[in-house]
C-alpha cells in the first residue's frame, strides 16, 4: 500500500478502531523512518480502552531496539476519543477541518507537494477524509498510478 504513494517528506497514518492494525506493519518498517522526515500516526476510537492496541504498538516501536532512535526523531502519535473525557476529543475528520490536529502536534495542514496520507477505518471516516484530501488538492492513489494518500480496504465493520 506504501507503494502506491509518491514520494514525499510527512506520513500521516489515520485510523478508526481496529483500522490502526495495518499500521503496525508500516510502523515496524525500518524503511519507512528512511523514505520520509516524519511518521505522524493517529488513532481515534469511542472510548479511551480503545486505544491500547495502537498504543501499545506505538510504545514498543518507540523502544524496539534498531527502530527506537529513527522512532524518537520522527514518530509522532496522536490519540482521540468522542465519547469520553480525553486529553484529544472529537473525530478525525472534524479536527482536520478545524486544524485542531495540526495545531495540536504542531504541524502545518496537509501540503499535497510533501505530504503523503494512509486511511484505513470505518466507512464514514473515510468518505469524509476522501473529501478533504480531495478539497485540499490531494490525489487518491492506486497500484497503476501512485498519489499523495490511499486508503487500506481491509476495514471491516462489526
Amino acid at each position: 500500500l506504501v507503494g502506491n504513494l509518491r514520494p514525499g517528506k510527512r506520513l500521516l497514518l489515520l485510523s478508526t478502531g481496529t483500522g490502526f492494525a495495518p499500521w503496525g506493519s508500516v510502523l515496524r518498517d525500518p524503511e519507512i523512518y528512511d523514505r520520509f522526515e516524519s511518521v505522524v500516526a493517529v488513532e481515534g476510537c469511542r472510548k479511551v480502552a480503545e486505544l491500547a492496541f495502537a498504543t501499545e504498538v506505538v510504545t514498543d516501536v518507540r523502544s524496539h531496539e534498531l527502530l527506537a532512535e529513527a522512532a524518537a526523531a520522527k514518530l509522532q502519535y496522536y490519540a482521540t476519543v468522542t465519547r469520553e473525557p480525553y486529553h484529544h476529543r472529537g473525530r478525525i475528520p472534524d479536527l482536520v477541518r478545524s486544524g485542531k490536529l495540526f495545531a495540536d502536534l504542531g504541524l502545518p495542514r496537509f501540503d499535497p507537494a510533501t505530504d503523503r496520507v494512509m486511511l484505513c477505518g470505518n466507512p464514514q471516516m473515510l468518505a469524509d477524509m476522501r473529501a478533504l484530501m480531495t478539497e485540499d488538492g490531494m490525489i487518491e492513489g492506486s497500484s497503476g498510478e501512485p498519489g499523495d494518500f490511499v486508503i487500506e480496504k481491509a476495514f471491516v465493520e462489526r
